[in-house]
């Protein structure tokens, strides 16, 4: 999966039904996507909290080549969204102060500070699961050629994918050649308690933290379903 920000709830899902998390650094960056932006639930509904970064001269930068652009100062303004609408929720104070100093760390790496994030929330979950960055692999290739080469290098044995993957997995005999099973991960979102009103899914993670404190990881599995 490519490093996102605040990344929802199945995120952490997949994170945790698997023996190595592969973060997918390594392939172009899109913009206005979830690496650079995702939503918190707010009295009017979902918003978009969305992370500057640096394009002048920077067309078909890999993820891990993407710069902040910290001129903009919108962690300032991440926190005040947050506090505004979460201040009230019971978990609030247990779970700000960590998310807050990462969200304000200065990290010009719009990959590393995605990283810091999840890798704060994933101890908050108990999540063990050991994580690689694929541009720290030798692995080449488009879509499934790529995958399937970063599943030998690591020695994987089946390979666990985002339904969103099967339009060009099962074009490709990719797996097939290297004899590694592909399943994929379905997620149903658990509903839980929120502020404001009628459940909203999809939000991220934090919303959950916020409303859920521990319980969060036990609500997260209920979600869980593989397919083979």
């Amino acid at each position: 999966m490519q490093p996102t920000y605040l990344p929802w709830s199945g995120y952490f899902g997949l994170m945790n039904d698997v023996d190595i998390f592969i973060y997918l650094d390594s392939v172009q960056f899109s913009r206005r996507s979830w690496q650079q932006r995702n939503q918190i639930k707010t009295s009017n509904g979902p918003t978009w909290l969305s992370i500057p970064v640096l394009k002048k001269g920077k067309r078909d930068q890999l993820i891990h080549e993407v710069e902040i652009d910290h001129s903009a100062s919108f962690s300032e303004s991440h926190v005040r969204s947050m506090v505004l609408n979460y201040k009230k929720s019971i978990f609030f104070d247990d779970y700000s102060g960590g998310i807050f100093s990462r969200i304000r760390n200065t990290n010009s790496s719009l990959c590393e500070y995605n990283i810091e994030i999840i890798k704060y929330i994933s101890d908050i979950l108990e999540i063990k699961t050991k994580t690689i960055r694929s541009s720290e692999l030798n692995s080449s290739g488009k879509k499934a050629d790529l995958l399937a080469a970063i599943c030998q290098e690591v020695g994987a044995t089946e390979y666990i994918s985002v339904p969103g993957s099967s339009d060009y997995l099962d074009k490709s005999d990719a797996f097939i050649d290297a004899g590694i099973p592909v399943s994929y991960f379905n997620y149903i979102h658990p509903e839980y308690p929120q502020l404001f009103g009628e459940f909203l899914p999809y939000m991220s993670v934090i919303d959950m933290l916020f409303n859920c404190g521990s319980q969060s990881s036990t609500i997260i599995q209920n979600g869980i379903i593989r397919n083979k």
